[in-house]
């Protein structure tokens, strides 16, 4: 498993966002045994610190869920998995629109070069 960071922003924001991709993708399946925070934390060269500050912000989420002698899980709610990922999907169309509305097309337009795109 290969994180990447950038500079820009919090190493644990970052963590939450790649872990969060893992699990709505289906890298890390439903029920399924994370890593320990350690064996997270050497693989993404992180502080233990910052990677259990991601995994808490995942669990706020719903995304996992800890069992106390057991570990972190991925959910097994996958209207949860399915919520996040559509909010994903979501926002990533809406600055896809935003984005080609400012060079001056249309969501027709977009709507249009899509179709013409599966065939």
């Amino acid at each position: 498993m290969k994180f990447t960071f950038d500079n820009e922003r919090p190493i644990y924001i970052q963590l939450v966002e790649q872990i969060r991709l893992k699990i709505i993708s289906g890298e890390y399946k439903m029920n399924e045994k994370l890593p320990s925070v350690r064996d997270f934390a050497s693989n993404a060269k992180a502080n233990p610190n910052t990677v259990q500050r991601a995994l808490v912000k995942l669990e706020e989420e719903g995304l996992i869920y800890t069992e106390s002698t057991s570990g972190k899980f991925v959910t097994n709610d996958e209207k949860i998995i399915n919520d996040i990922k559509n909010n994903i999907i979501k926002g990533k169309v809406s600055t896809l629109i935003n984005d080609m509305e400012s060079l001056g097309i249309t969501k027709e337009e977009i709507i249009k070069y899509f179709k013409n795109m599966e065939g």
